[in-house]
């Protein structure tokens, strides 16, 4: 008696659910090797549920939903697979270029699905354009008539500290690579670059805080961080650093970027002071770079050919061409940061005043 009511109960259950979680299905083709390894489990369920084998079941199943989804789904993967790939192949055919270490375009295609294909970018002649690192866009021919003798005079006891702490960091500098300017200068601009990063993040981080604009000034401290970021990507290729130099980098910027971050975060215009004060140095270290270069002490190479592109210089540049405009860039970028420092001083914002975007 409890097996038919137990029967009964079933057939009614699976009347009401059935077309929900059964169905029947003619299995054909590649899911029949499924029905071969699932005839089993579904010839003892039937016979639990109806009480006798089905019939012809090489044809027709009753199975559970999900089993039979298994293979609907492996099939629909496969079909979308091919899809997928069809179309990355078509991207593959438009992507035309990639990333080498040199920041130099070449000629191996990077398959994507998202479509996101570089740009075919040529100079003004129509030449192909040959870095990923930078466009033609960003260049500029550096203004050379820039006053390279102008110093602020520390007034205030914030000025001593800043110009104290880096007239402290220079000696160290100067007994570590003596008078090797080519590898001083490569190794030092892994630093310079940091300040314009800390305070750019520093400034945007205020600005979303605030719910305010920045004045540009983001835009612009961002920007003197990445033109140091090239000065270093030229001066790699005249000079390549030594394993312990690499790890000096290691340290002194680690050490470097979060004594500044807690320095701009206290007194913005010290933070400012001290780079400064850092690019007076930088202007004079590359001075006696001429200097040397002039004497013959540093042969006068040609100039890479990323410097030639960034700054617009005659294919026939040298060397002393290029320290000639890296040092007219430190030139603008102290006159930058004094007066970003001298807008604080003054009790304002650096928003109040129109940042120096583009200023070269």
């Amino acid at each position: 008696m409890m097996t038919r009511s137990t029967t009964r109960i079933s057939r009614a259950a699976l009347g009401r659910v059935g077309a929900r979680y059964f169905s029947i299905t003619a299995l054909h083709g590649a899911v029949a090797s499924d029905v071969q390894a699932h005839r089993g489990v579904l010839g003892g369920a039937t016979s639990f549920f109806h009480g006798n084998p089905t019939k012809n079941s090489e044809n027709m199943v009753a199975a559970c939903m999900r089993l039979p989804a298994v293979g609907v789904r492996n099939a629909s993967t496969v079909a979308l697979g091919d899809k997928q790939q069809e179309e990355e192949k078509k991207v593959q055919g438009g992507a035309t270029s990639g990333a080498s270490a040199g920041g130099e375009n070449n000629n191996k295609g990077i398959v994507s699905y998202w479509g996101v294909e570089p740009a075919k970018i040529t100079k003004e002649d129509g030449t192909e354009w040959r870095w990923n690192c930078f466009k033609p866009g960003e260049t500029y021919k550096a203004d050379l008539s820039i006053d390279l003798k102008k110093h602020h005079a520390p007034v205030t006891f914030l000025d001593k500290v800043a110009y104290w702490t880096v007239k402290s960091l220079r000696y160290p500098t100067d007994i570590f690579f003596q008078r090797r300017y080519g590898c001083r200068a490569m190794m030092l601009e892994t630093v310079a670059a940091v300040p314009g990063m800390v305070g750019g993040l520093l400034l945007h981080c205020k600005s979303l805080r605030r719910f305010e604009h920045s004045g540009g000034w983001i835009k612009a401290l961002l920007e003197e961080a990445e033109n140091e970021r090239m000065h270093l990507m030229t001066f790699m290729e005249v000079s390549q650093p030594k394993w312990y130099e690499r790890a000096l980098v290691f340290t002194v910027q680690g050490v470097f970027f979060n004594a500044y971050f807690l320095t701009y975060l206290v007194s913005p215009k010290l933070a400012h002071r001290i780079v400064g004060y850092l690019e007076e140095e930088a202007i004079h270290s590359y001075t006696e770079f001429l200097k040397e270069l002039d004497k013959g002490t540093i042969e006068n190479v040609p100039a890479p050919a990323i410097a030639i592109d960034y700054w617009r210089m005659p294919p026939d540049s040298t060397l002393r061409d290029v320290v000639i405009v890296v040092r007219a860039d430190e030139a603008h970028h102290r006159d930058v940061n004094h007066f970003a420092s001298d807008i604080h001083y003054q009790g304002h914002e650096l928003k109040k005043a129109p940042a120096p975007i583009g200023y070269h």
